[in-house]
């Protein structure tokens, strides 16, 4: 073997001991990939002389032209013009640009004049009146359709059961997803002050298959006239534009910076019951955030001990030991993940507030 051939044999080596979920994550820029909904002979909703195709391409465009101007998002669409794009290339478009998260932007309506306000979905079984609906409406884009009952394997709008065939490539995300959207309504009632609807759950296919978190956003009613008037204006895109580009940020930042590459471990038993210092920073692992309050005993984390949770709004967030030290928390993270907690992510703490991990790695 020539010098030639050990050097590449020592590099080649090397990279294989990198991670490379995390390798990705330090290396590759944050794909989005918005998708404005409806288009083309599909308008969606249609309430007071407004067309719901034209208010989310307006704001979709206006997301994407912030998110550009950072070296680090790339940003794709799936359609910057009124055209149609059926439901099932979507997610497919996602798929294919490798994105990071799918970004789904719809308008609100219903029947009754007097609803207002913001709310975000991520895909799960809808558990209210209004969220069914809503779904039933975005869904039965559908019949515009060819071959629509083979492409869609019979999934009927009309049918509420028919959403468990859609649990598919999501649940591994789900978590992820809560927490974006969490962001966006954050953003929108602190920065905005809109009526917080909340963060639901309902079956839109338009989210079926995304392979990364992905919701889908409802920015206002059109069937509340003064709504509808601040959707339709320029002021009102621009900052419903400019506050979902806040919460993408701040949730990249988040969730996708400082993931440095490390060596695997097989161990299982690393001490996560240290004396800490509480006047440095801890560090924990967030495996999960959810509305349901869980005993944090290994049985309901896959065998994984050293649990704690906090509350944060309406979400329980679960994590993963705790550690003074970085690379520890680096080594609990990688546990995390071979337990099955793939979107698993490290977080910090500090004087019992959570702070940015960026403020206090060295």
């Amino acid at each position: 073997m020539n010098i030639k051939s050990i050097i590449y044999f020592i590099l080649f080596c090397s990279f294989l001991l990198i991670s490379p979920q995390v390798w990705s994550q330090k290396h590759d820029s944050f794909k989005v990939v918005l998708d404005a909904g409806h288009g083309g002979k599909d308008p969606g909703a249609v309430k007071n002389g407004i067309r719901e195709k034209d208010i989310v391409l307006a704001v979709t465009l206006k997301v994407g032209k912030i998110l550009e101007k950072y070296n680090d998002i790339e940003v794709g669409y799936t359609r910057k013009t009124d055209v149609f794009i059926e439901l099932d290339q979507r997610p497919k478009i996602a798929n294919k640009e490798k994105a990071n998260i799918f970004v789904s932007i719809h308008c609100n309506s219903v029947d009754n004049s007097r609803p207002l306000g913001t709310e975000t979905f991520v895909l799960g079984v809808a558990r209210d009146k209004h969220s069914l609906e809503v779904a039933k409406r975005e869904n039965s884009v559908i019949f515009l359709e060819e071959n629509y009952q083979e492409k869609y394997q019979g999934y009927d709008p009309n049918n509420p059961d028919s959403v468990v065939g859609l649990m598919l490539l999501q649940g591994e995300y789900k978590n992820q997803s809560i927490l974006l959207a969490s962001a966006i309504q954050k953003d929108f009632t602190h920065s905005l002050k809109r009526n917080n609807r909340g963060v639901k759950e309902a079956g839109y296919l338009v989210l079926r298959e995304c392979a990364m978190p992905a919701i889908l956003i409802e920015l206002g009613f059109l069937s509340n006239r003064e709504e509808a008037n601040y959707l339709n204006s320029e002021k009102g895109q621009n900052q419903l534009a400019q506050s979902i580009a806040n919460a993408i940020i701040s949730y990249k930042q988040e969730h996708y910076s400082y993931s440095e590459p490390f060596a695997y471990t097989d161990s299982e038993n690393i001490n996560t019951s240290e004396t800490l210092n509480k006047n440095q920073a801890v560090f924990k692992v967030q495996i999960s955030a959810s509305r349901t309050n869980l005993d944090t005993k290994p049985q309901n984390f896959k065998g994984l001990s050293a649990i704690s949770k906090r509350k944060d709004g309406s979400l329980y967030k679960y994590f993963y030991g705790e550690t003074n030290d970085y690379k520890t928390a680096q080594s609990l993270l990688e546990q995390a993940r071979n337990k099955g907690y793939k979107d698993a992510y490290i977080v910090a703490f500090k004087e019992g507030k959570q702070v940015k991990v960026s403020e206090v790695i060295n």
